[in-house]
């Protein structure tokens, strides 16, 4: 099958630039996540057995089946999966992205967005906060609660809140972020202050005492709040660019801890994949870099979508977390510029007189140029139940983009 590359790859970035998303709502996942079961564990990147698992995802697997009461203890959690009692698959199979090891169970809220162009859905996690968090393999009774009051507390005011807003337009509230900080991923500050500033009003209508205490607290104190749900915004734009037949455009990059992995819109589901880089950046007192876990996490759907690293010009304070200088960050946006298809001026960044995001990662300039994507990303701990241990930086490694080429080519030159 001949096809036109060019024409191809703009129809998919013209599905990127014209997607709406919006988040309407929150739902427990197996009401509204397609195909979601009791048994099923969902996690971040490319699929994975338990044997290959790192210590992250599987002590975030354990503090799962712990939450859903399919197993009482962590010997019993690894008993189940080892006897076969347990069924994975990656979030991005399920229209779903989770942050770091990405598990995602049946009863776990999580944030629907709804791309309005196309009518796809994508879903999300509700961000924990900081600390020892699940989505960095911890799992102990204070990480459990938090997920218990996540469901049971705050993602039912959360749902009747965006009710009451008609939804809230992620795409106006990242270009904003952008003009005020943050880069989408790592630095979301700005973001997360509007997302409570926005909420606020509405949770205090369909809440009151200390659930609306603790509501509006866990949005004043969650700088990450927001990354959830623009996970699930970029997931729903790139979703829409999927499946261009010809299409060189990167539609997902994602890390198990184990995999890094890739799709091309021409290419379809197909998972392309080598092994993940350990980040390098800055520890939390008393962690170095022999305590980091190779990457991990579906959050490079950001950069996908030409945010996070691709838009660490508009945020050089972030530095400060995952290191380097800010010319560096002025440096990591230009280079993105070479390996794209086009810019999105919905996110313009001041410091480059509001020039758009570098957006559409095209397969062939990766290759060409040798410049692979650059991401920001956390840090876990290589044991399971420890958590973040600090934030870096890290690219996907080559082989990825080689193994997509040259499938793309036997599909399209045969």
């Amino acid at each position: 099958m001949r096809v036109n590359i060019d024409e191809a790859n703009r129809e998919a970035v013209d599905r990127v630039l014209r997607s709406q998303p919006v988040l309407v709502g929150v739902a427990p996942a197996i009401e509204v996540i397609p195909r979601m079961q009791r048994n099923l564990i969902l996690h971040a990147g490319p699929p994975i057995d338990w044997p290959r698992m790192s210590g992250p995802l599987r002590g975030a697997v354990i503090g799962g089946l712990i939450f859903e009461g399919l197993a009482p203890d962590e010997p019993a959690a690894v008993a189940m999966v080892e006897a076969g009692e347990v069924a994975f698959a990656p979030c991005h199979h399920h229209q779903t992205v989770g942050p770091m090891a990405g598990v995602t169970t049946a009863s776990m809220a999580v944030y629907i967005v709804e791309n309005r162009t196309f009518g796809n859905r994508a879903f999300s996690s509700l961000n924990e906060g900081y600390g020892k968090v699940l989505r960095y393999g911890a799992y102990g009774e204070d990480v459990l609660a938090r997920l218990r009051w996540l469901r049971d507390v705050f993602g039912p005011l959360a749902h009747r809140a965006l009710e009451s807003l008609g939804g809230l337009d992620m795409k106006t509230m990242i270009a904003q972020q952008i003009q005020m900080g943050d880069e989408g991923h790592n630095r979301n500050r700005a973001g997360s202050a509007m997302f409570a500033r926005v909420l606020a009003p509405q949770l205090a209508r369909v809440a009151a005492g200390d659930n609306l205490a603790a509501a509006l607290a866990y949005l004043a104190e969650n700088d990450l709040a927001i990354l959830n749900p623009v996970m699930a915004a970029c997931k729903a734009t790139m979703d829409a660019a999927a499946g261009v037949d010809g299409s060189t455009v990167v539609t997902c990059m994602a890390r198990n801890g184990t995999d890094f992995g890739i799709r091309i819109s021409g290419l379809h589901d197909a998972w392309f994949t080598a092994p993940a880089e350990v980040p390098v950046g800055l520890f939390f007192p008393g962690f170095t870099q022999d305590d980091a876990n190779p990457d991990i996490g579906d959050s490079t759907i950001t950069e996908t979508a030409g945010i996070g690293a691709f838009a660490m010009a508009a945020a050089p304070a972030i530095v400060k977390f995952v290191g380097g200088s800010p010319q560096m960050a002025l440096e990591s946006t230009l280079e993105m510029y070479e390996i794209t298809v086009t810019e999105n001026p919905a996110f313009g960044i001041p410091q480059l007189d509001f020039r758009g995001t570098p957006t559409g990662i095209d397969l062939r300039k990766v290759i060409k140029t040798g410049i692979t994507p650059r991401v920001n990303t956390g840090i876990a701990h290589r044991k399971p139940g420890i958590g973040q241990v600090g934030a870096g930086l890290v690219r996907p490694p080559i082989a990825c983009f080689e193994q997509a080429l040259e499938a793309f080519a036997e599909r399209y030159t045969a």
